[in-house]
């Protein structure tokens, strides 16, 4: 079930397919979004990578999520979405194609054409774009400090 309440916000399927968002009233938008769940590395990987995500990533600025976590990062109105420590994507079999964007290999969900996942790494990161923006741009945004902070696995 997805409740919106004011103000209305247009969610894409994507987001719909990566977690339950629903923008709460108040003076600022929060989008909600289940956080994963990472242990060990994984989860100390994404800490210092939620400290480290840009504060605006193409043009929109961070906002806050609902309930608070390390492991999500919106911006805009839930127009982008970061969740950190996810499991590997049921649909990426081990001959699947990787794109190699500033030194994260990212795999784009055939189903989901609007999410991708940072793969390789001590734990997965997946991005979801709205069809409002250029995916390459987001990614190359948010490439350097997925490089920096969650190490190669």
């Amino acid at each position: 079930m997805i409740v919106v309440a004011r103000p209305a916000v247009l969610l894409t399927a994507g987001l719909l397919a990566t977690a339950l968002l629903t923008t709460v009233a108040g003076c600022s938008s929060t989008v909600r979004v289940e956080p994963p769940r990472p242990t060990g590395d994984a989860a100390a990987a994404c800490r210092a990578l939620d400290a480290a995500l840009p504060r605006t990533v193409d043009g929109l600025d961070r906002v806050a999520t609902e309930p608070p976590s390390p492991y999500v990062a919106v911006w805009g109105e839930g127009e982008i979405a970061l969740r950190c420590g996810v499991d590997r994507p049921a649909t990426m079999a081990p001959t699947a194609e990787v794109s190699d964007i500033n030194g994260v290999g990212w795999f784009q969900d055939p189903r989901v054409p609007t999410l991708f996942t940072a793969v390789n790494r001590v734990a997965y990161v997946e991005v979801t774009v709205s069809r409002a923006h250029a995916p390459g741009d987001v990614l190359v945004d948010l490439a350097t400090p997925i490089k920096a902070k969650v190490p190669e696995g």
